[in-house]
């Protein structure tokens, strides 16, 4: 089946858009990761809200207002716990890959742009693989997030004097993690129809330059 590179360019500039727009979207949210303890607030014994949901810079809790998560770029003098410190760490350490990603998304939006435009082999294949490298960084934030996420659970634990009441807390991903996950499938989509148009536009070439 021939593939037109008029085809493939609407198709890239929807699906990688749609990338950005998903990633930007979920930065910007506090769903990532989120607390119900609606059972034990209804409790007898209940106690004030413990329901919260938070993001990559602040949590909130249910019916309150927000507050910033604990800055990990300022935390080398404090007095920590190493557990505490290699939590920060990886936070730092998402906080950064997830707007890196967006940076190159901007950069593969304008190359993408120009290389259609001039129909250029070389560019366009930069691109896919300048795609494809921050599809690459998103999957890790996702992966350290989620590690992030299982340490901190875990150091809660230890914490907590009974952990008979995690039976009464759900704990689980939010839709924010889901948008990075679509995001993340877009964004590797982009990059392979980037590919895609890089050897349609080479096969021409070539096929121009044989006549």
């Amino acid at each position: 089946m021939k593939v037109s590179l008029g085809a493939l360019s609407l198709f890239v500039a929807l699906v990688g858009v749609s990338s950005f727009v998903f990633l930007v979207v979920a930065i910007a949210t506090d769903f990532w990761y989120i607390i119900d303890a609606s059972r034990l607030e209804r409790s007898p014994n209940g106690t004030d809200a413990l329901s919260s949901h938070s993001g990559l810079w602040r949590t909130c809790r249910v019916r309150s207002e927000c507050y910033p998560l604990v800055n990990p770029f300022w935390h080398e003098n404090a007095n920590i716990t190493d557990s505490h410190r290699q939590l920060l760490y990886m936070h730092g350490t998402f906080v950064i890959l997830m707007p890196l990603s967006l940076i190159l998304m901007v950069f593969g939006g304008m190359t993408g742009f120009i290389s259609i435009l001039a129909r250029a082999y070389l560019l366009l294949l930069m691109t896919g693989l300048l795609f494809l490298f921050g599809a690459l960084i998103t999957l890790t934030g996702i992966s350290v997030y989620i590690a992030y996420s299982a340490a901190a659970f875990e150091e809660a634990v230890c914490l907590l004097r009974s952990k008979d009441l995690l039976v009464e807390i759900d704990i689980r991903f939010g839709w924010s993690l889901a948008l990075v996950w679509i995001s993340f499938v877009a964004e590797v989509l982009t990059g392979a129809v980037f590919l895609l148009a890089a050897r349609v536009v080479g096969v021409k070439q070539r096929r121009e330059q044989a006549l």
